[in-house]
């Protein structure tokens, strides 16, 4: 019997993996925690907690993802996003376990022409997507084995806040938007990445670190995402088109940050939904989809 602990239970993709795995019938032993139970920057509590509950595989949903906050709070992003990831990579080095961390489509600095692999270098631009990228590097530096990192762009959930969610408030409350259309990506709908996870996880066998991409399928702006969430929940809120200097803040954002994943579709036989078919669902958990 697997035992499994999920960090950051309390966030999108935590809470969309505790739903999938309480509607599984062989379910495993999975310790779902958040930031009150389970203090990932302290490294003595983890590992007690892996030793008291025989923990054979780690999954990460943990993150400092205040991206913009973090600009002027980079201890606090560096203590989560790296040093309790190296934290969990030596533990799981040490105990001879698994590890499943997600990351982001942040660590590129957004300037590529076609959707990045696992082998494009990295070139983060703000203090998330460094504090992110040292995570990586801190994995592969202590290398456990059975171990991927996951890099995944745009999530929204029913669950938290996202720009799903915001899109809907704000379609309500007013008569026009202005969303970018300049930053060019693909969502990432929590509770698909979640069911990948859960498929995947007993399929990792690997000596070294592995680096996968994973976010729907599609390429879309955020102005086109927005039209099409008013157009699904049927509101008449006009959505327009704006650059990205108009909406400043203090992090930069990537203007380009597909992801391309052949690579997790190959190795793990994975099929990875549209980003309408996705919305659709997700709009239609929330009651939204008219």
């Amino acid at each position: 019997m697997a035992n499994i602990l999920v960090t950051g239970a309390d966030g999108q993709l935590g809470r969309e993996l505790k739903e999938l795995v309480a509607a599984r019938r062989d379910r495993e032993n999975i310790f779902f925690t958040d930031r009150k139970r389970l203090d990932i920057s302290d490294k003595a509590a983890v590992k007690s907690f892996c030793s008291e509950n025989h923990i054979n595989t780690i999954i990460n949903c943990a993150a400092y993802t205040a991206v913009d906050k973090a600009e002027e709070d980079a201890e606090s992003a560096d203590l989560i996003n790296h040093i309790a990831v190296r934290n969990m990579a030596e533990i799981a080095k040490e105990r001879g376990i698994g590890l499943v961390h997600i990351s982001t489509d942040y660590v590129f600095d957004g300037k590529h022409y076609k959707p990045y692999t696992e082998e494009d270098r990295p070139s983060p631009t703000g203090v998330y997507g460094k504090t992110k990228l040292a995570g990586e590097e801190a994995i592969l530096e202590v290398s456990p084995e059975n171990s991927i990192i996951i890099r995944t762009s745009w999530v929204y959930s029913s669950y938290g806040n996202n720009f799903v969610k915001t899109m809907l408030r704000l379609g309500k409350e007013r008569e026009k938007l202005g969303v970018i259309f300049d930053q060019i990506g693909t969502p990432t709908y929590a509770a698909d990445l979640a069911a990948a996870i859960l498929e995947i996880l007993p399929k990792i066998d690997n000596s070294k670190p592995e680096i996968y991409h994973y976010s729907n399928e599609g390429a879309i702006s955020w102005y086109d995402f927005a039209k099409e969430i008013m157009k699904m929940a049927k509101l008449s809120c006009q959505i327009d088109p704006i650059e990205t200097w108009q909406y400043p803040t203090p992090a930069k954002r990537p203007h380009y940050s597909l992801l391309n994943k052949a690579k997790i579709k190959k190795d793990f036989d994975l099929s990875i939904p549209y980003w309408k078919d996705s919305l659709s669902h997700c709009l239609t958990k929330l009651g939204e989809r008219k």
